[in-house]
C-alpha cells in the first residue's frame, strides 16, 4: 500500500483550498467592482479550458497509464488507463444529466433578471449554488490527488481550476445578491460552494487511504482526466464562445495550452 506523507497531504489540501476560494473572488468582483469585459471573460474561460485539456491529456492521463503499468504491466497499463478515462467522462455526463450545470449567469436583458419576484430569483441562486457545488467535488478530488502525486502537475491544474471558479462565483453571487440585497449572503453562498473542493478532497482521501496502491492511483488519475476534459469541453469553451466577440476563444485556448506546456517544462527543471 502506498503512503502519503503529512507534508504532501497538507500541501495538496492547501492548493485545493486556494483553488476553491477563487469562487469567493468571483463574488467579490460582482459586489465591489465593475462587471468584467465580456471579451476578457471569454479569453479567461477559454484559457482555463485549454489549460485543463492540456494538463489532463499530457500529464494526468499519462500518470494513470504509468500507475496501471506498475500494477499490471505495460501492455495492460494503456488499456486500463483508457478505460478509466472513458469511465470518468461517462461519470461526469451522468452527474451533468442529474444536476445540470448552469452555463450562464443572469443577464440584464433576460426576463429572469427583470423578474421582480425575489422568491424566483432566490430559487435561481439556490439551484445555481447547488449545481456548481456538486460539480466542485470532483474538481477538488482532481486537484488534491494530482498535487499529492506530483506538485508540478497539481499546481498548474489548480491554477486552471481557479480561473474556472471565478465566473462560477459570479454566477452564484448575482442572483443571491439581487434576491437578498445582502452582499454578505452573496459572498457566503459563493464561499461555501468553493469550499466543496477541499471537502471533496478530504472525503476522497479518507475513503481511499486504506487502499492506496498503484492501481488505485491509476483509477483516480484516469477518472480525473476524463472528468476534466469533459468539463473543459462542455462548460468552459461553450461559455467562452458565448461571451466572445471575435477570436478570444481560440486565442485563450491556445494561450492556456501554451502556458501549461511551458510551466510543466519549467517544473521539470
Amino acid at each position: 500500500m502506498l503512503q502519503i506523507s503529512p507534508e504532501n497531504f497538507w500541501l495538496a489540501l492547501a492548493v485545493t483550498l486556494a483553488a476553491g476560494l477563487a469562487t469567493a473572488i468571483g463574488s467579490l468582483l460582482v459586489l465591489f467592482s465593475r462587471q468584467p469585459s465580456p471579451r476578457l471573460l471569454a479569453f479567461g474561460l477559454a484559457f482555463a479550458g485549454g489549460a485543463m485539456v492540456y494538463v489532463s491529456l499530457s500529464e494526468i492521463l499519462n500518470k494513470s497509464i504509468a500507475s496501471f503499468a506498475l500494477a499490471y504491466g505495460e501492455r495492460s497499463g494503456f488499456t486500463y488507463g483508457t478505460v478509466a478515462f472513458l469511465l470518468g467522462v461517462l461519470a461526469i455526463v451522468a452527474i451533468d444529466h442529474l444536476i445540470p450545470n448552469p452555463h450562464e449567469t443572469l443577464d440584464s436583458k433576460e426576463p429572469a433578471f427583470r423578474d421582480t419576484s425575489k422568491a424566483y430569483i432566490k430559487r435561481v441562486g439556490l439551484l445555481t449554488a447547488v449545481a456548481i457545488t456538486a460539480h466542485n467535488f470532483p474538481e477538488g478530488l482532481a486537484t488534491f490527488f494530482a498535487t499529492v502525486e506530483s506538485p508540478s502537475v497539481g499546481m498548474p491544474l489548480a491554477f486552471a481550476i481557479a480561473i474556472h471558479n471565478i465566473p462560477e462565483g459570479i454566477a452564484i453571487a448575482v442572483p443571491v445578491y439581487f434576491a437578498t440585497q445582502s452582499k454578505l449572503h452573496a459572498f457566503l453562498a459563493s464561499l461555501l460552494s468553493g469550499l466543496a473542493e477541499p471537502v471533496g478532497a478530504v472525503l476522497g482521501y479518507f475513503l481511499l487511504k486504506g487502499s492506496l496502491s498503484h492501481a488505485t492511483f491509476g483509477w483516480v488519475f484516469g477518472l480525473i482526466a476524463g472528468v476534466m476534459v469533459f468539463l473543459a469541453l462542455d462548460e468552459l469553451l461553450p461559455a467562452a464562445k458565448r461571451y466572445a466577440k471575435g477570436h478570444e476563444t481560440v486565442y485563450g485556448l491556445v494561450a492556456g495550452m501554451g502556458t501549461l506546456a511551458i510551466s510543466l517544462v519549467l517544473f521539470k527543471w
